[in-house]
């Protein structure tokens, strides 16, 4: 049902530059995907640290003035926690292990990819809501226009902020649409009703959990009507958490989403689900099983191991061409199909 790319990884870490002589790259990972100028592009999330030294834990904030401040403790200091590779907790302060910020690359054929030459190739944090830096971008294009959600990381919290261009060259940043703990968003690229609409996930502490919400817009900016959509499923691949993928496709039979599920070893695979054409609120379709699980060996080993992550893809047809990033440390690829997807989904 979905061949993973022979070529896979695709995108390793070795293959990014890092931003800065003293910073190695951890991760080269879940990807935004679209194209622009008969070409294939990735945005990836490129999440570096500092070179570790032997007794220290070493890790990356933009400061006040806007430049990298890397912060110092002594590996034995018992007040360290690093009990989880992606977090550095330091008495009740968490700080993330590796600081993120977005890398451009574009591909002929949509496996062999490359550094643009004639666009700049990064895009950083920036602000007091992006201090720890900016993650797992996803791009929907609306009227000829590009809209890229993504995950700001400071102290203050995890939200979803919002930038836009048309050429990839000259950015609007509409800041944080969506206030903390909230990610994985993922915007429609149609209106449904002469309404915008998205995809989202806040998380709940205590009361609620980690579900996907559904919300409306007339600017993109403002954001309302509230609809909580997907729960999840106790006993099941997605029990512990779910998050959207990429941009919802327009079928026949409904919107198609691709989102994750984690279960409580935080293991990731990829399901789908359907939603009703007219009105998103109603779903009337959803995966029992992954269509996708980490079984390749790049999937199970690595920075995060045992996940496959997914925030982009290409619709060709019937043709589903889905970039993924694995282990939290490379970008991979794989192909299936649209038919093949909705025929396993259980209908309500």
């Amino acid at each position: 049902m979905v061949a993973r790319f022979t070529e896979n990884p695709i995108i390793k870490t070795q293959d990014v530059a890092p931003s800065r002589p003293d910073m190695v790259v951890e991760g080269a990972l879940n990807p935004g995907v679209f194209s622009f100028r008969g070409l294939t592009w990735l945005l990836l999330r490129i999440a570096e640290r500092p070179v570790q030294v032997a007794g220290k834990v070493t890790f990356p904030i933009i400061g006040a003035d806007g430049a990298v401040k890397i912060l110092e403790f002594e590996e034995g200091d018992p007040d360290i926690d690093l009990s989880d590779p992606r977090l550095v907790k330091y008495k009740k302060t968490v700080y993330l292990s590796t600081l993120s910020h977005l890398g451009l690359v574009c591909s002929e054929d949509g496996i062999h990819f490359r550094s643009p030459d004639f666009i700049p190739g990064k895009i950083f944090g920036e602000g007091t809501m992006e201090t720890f830096g900016i993650e797992d971008c996803r791009v929907s294009q609306i009227e000829g226009r590009y809209y890229l959600t993504y995950t700001q990381v400071s102290e203050h919290g995890v939200g979803v902020g919002l930038m836009s261009t048309q050429d990839w060259a000259h950015f609007k940043r509409h800041g944080m649409i969506l206030p903390p703990h909230n990610k994985d968003c993922a915007i429609f690229e149609e209106k449904i009703n002469g309404r915008y609409f998205c995809l989202h996930r806040p998380s709940g502490i205590g009361l609620g959990g980690n579900y996907i919400w559904l919300s409306e817009s007339d600017d993109l900016e403002k954001w309302g009507g509230h609809h909580c959509l997907m729960h999840t499923r106790k006993g099941m691949w997605d029990c512990e958490r779910v998050g959207a993928g990429a941009a919802p496709i327009r079928t026949p039979k409904g919107w198609l989403v691709i989102y994750h599920g984690a279960d409580e070893t935080s293991r990731y695979c990829l399901g789908a689900a359907l939603l009703d054409l007219d009105d998103p609120r109603k779903v009337i379709a959803r995966s029992e099983k992954p269509f996708m699980e980490p079984t390749a060996e790049y999937e199970k080993k690595g920075f995060f191991g045992n996940v496959v992550f997914m925030n982009g893809h290409l619709v060709d047809g019937d043709e589903l061409t889905i970039y993924y990033g694995a282990s939290d440390k490379v970008v991979c690829g794989a192909r299936t199909s649209i038919s093949g997807l909705l025929a396993k989904l259980r209908y309500f």
